[in-house]
């Protein structure tokens, strides 16, 4: 996955694979030099990872408050913005939201959490359901204001990438 970061206001592109708990990174801000690693990352509790780099043991707090994280490593608190370019492209790319919208999985992962009920109005940026996906949870939101005029998972079903999740009209 691809992702634009800004990590304490310098803004830069975080590539993601994982792999189980492998994980490969490469980050390239502002014109630094682009780091790449590979890691060993475990969610030893929710929200609290131990992460291995080199032989090195690190254990890295998160804090999730919308698009914005907050990660406690070594000491320092980072805050970190995430914005996935394909939510950028719908957006600046003059599509409209009007009618229906289907919101789909953007990956392979478990429903852990809904957070709506069919029939239930909605407002812009409001979470649907949350996936999780290579131990990452990620919260599906509503594109728009609306109506779920369709609920398609509960709790503990697994879905594919692009599967729909819900529909807002």
């Amino acid at each position: 996955m691809r992702f634009h970061v800004t990590v304490d206001g310098r803004g830069g592109v975080l590539e993601l694979a994982r792999q189980g708990d492998a994980c490969r990174f490469r980050f390239d801000c502002d014109g630094a030099p682009a780091v790449e690693q590979a890691a060993d990352v475990v969610e030893v509790e929710p929200l609290v990872y131990s992460v291995l780099i080199g032989g090195r043991s690190y254990e890295a707090v998160v804090e999730q408050t919308g698009g914005r994280v907050l990660v406690s490593l070594l000491g320092h608190r980072y805050t970190v913005d995430l914005e996935d370019p394909r939510h950028r492209l719908r957006r600046g790319g003059g599509l409209s939201w009007e009618g229906r919208f289907d919101v789909a999985a953007p990956m392979p992962g478990k429903i852990v959490r809904v957070l709506v009920a069919p029939e239930q109005n909605v407002e812009e940026g409001q979470g649907l359901v949350v996936v999780e996906a290579m131990k990452m949870q990620n919260e599906m939101r509503a594109p728009k204001k609306g109506r779920v005029v369709a609920l398609l998972v509960r709790q503990g079903d697994t879905v594919g990438a692009g599967d729909v999740l819900a529909t807002i009209e």
